[in-house]
């Protein structure tokens, strides 16, 4: 147990923290030195997918790693699971932390609630990767929404908690295997963490709220894109075996000021796939050009 465990430790160095916020109560590993750096996972995922990235960026950053509100060992609150809601949790979590501004750099679900952020609160964000999903309401997301493999967004409900209850990690080695290019690359530690994770009280419920809300967020994000594109710099990355260069044209939808990239040899999970170009890909965009905008 305590072997399988420590491919999720974060570097000495890093702390827990669980910080109030309105609705819920947020758990927070932060730790580093430097500019900040927010990283906001996914579904099938928490915090802890971040743990490569986190321990290199923490060596000229201060990072930031939250479970999203219902995931993970944050608080399983009964709503707020749209992502203008989970916004104002991160910016809870930074003001909290005395954080004025951070760069963002987030996975699936976590792009909606950066993305959320980054329109709410332009001034606190310097820099925003985005990797591999869709925003609802931009772009080309009507038509995504008709990939069968994306039935998912449209799976929940009291029926189908009963159906997973206690199959948590056969629903989940569904996405596992699905969306990734080599499903080997994510291990048996890595599923059984989450499964256990996924399995706690209230946590499936939480995930499949987060899908619920996509039309409310569709509603809003078309909101928040009406007042003008995102300004700050944005890298689109995709998974070669899964959004690619899709994940740009997205992105050119929402921002003026966008950078392209594909994590080669990868489908969706980029951090278990190819953890080190994923991690490459994020330092150089954020390092580059240290310019006035820090």
């Amino acid at each position: 147990m305590g072997m399988e465990m420590t491919s999720f430790a974060f570097p000495a160095g890093f702390a827990a923290k669980s910080i109030p916020v309105s609705g819920a109560t947020i758990y927070v590993r932060l730790g580093g030195s430097g500019p900040a750096v927010v990283l906001l996972h996914g579904y099938a995922e928490t915090g802890d997918m971040w743990v490569p990235m986190a321990a290199d960026l923490g060596r000229d950053h201060t990072v930031v790693v939250p479970d999203l509100r219902g995931l993970g060992l944050s608080s399983k609150p009964p709503g707020g699971f749209d992502k203008k809601t989970q916004a104002a949790d991160v910016a809870g979590v930074l003001d909290d932390l005395r954080i004025e501004r951070a760069a963002l750099v987030t996975h699936d679900i976590g792009n909606m609630v950066g993305y959320a952020f980054a329109a709410q609160y332009p001034r606190r964000v310097t820099r925003f990767a985005l990797i591999d999903a869709p925003l609802p309401g931009i772009g080309p997301w009507e038509e995504i929404l008709k990939n069968p493999l994306l039935w998912h967004f449209r799976f929940g409900g009291p029926d189908m908690e009963r159906l997973v209850a206690g199959r948590e990690r056969i629903y989940l080695d569904r996405f596992w295997n699905e969306f990734s290019a080599t499903p080997s690359r994510i291990g048996e530690d890595v599923r059984n963490h989450y499964a256990r994770l996924y399995a706690m009280p209230g946590a499936m419920h939480s995930g499949f709220m987060q899908f619920a809300a996509f039309d409310q967020d569709a509603l809003d994000n078309r909101a928040l894109l009406a007042k003008g594109k995102l300004a700050m710099p944005v890298l689109a990355l995709g998974g070669a075996k899964s959004f690619g260069k899709t994940m740009a044209e997205i992105m050119r939808s929402a921002a003026s000021d966008v950078q392209e990239g594909v994590v080669p040899d990868s489908g969706h999970w980029i951090m278990e796939e190819n953890p080190n170009a994923t991690i490459a890909m994020v330092r150089a965009f954020l390092t580059s050009l240290r310019d006035g905008s820090r």
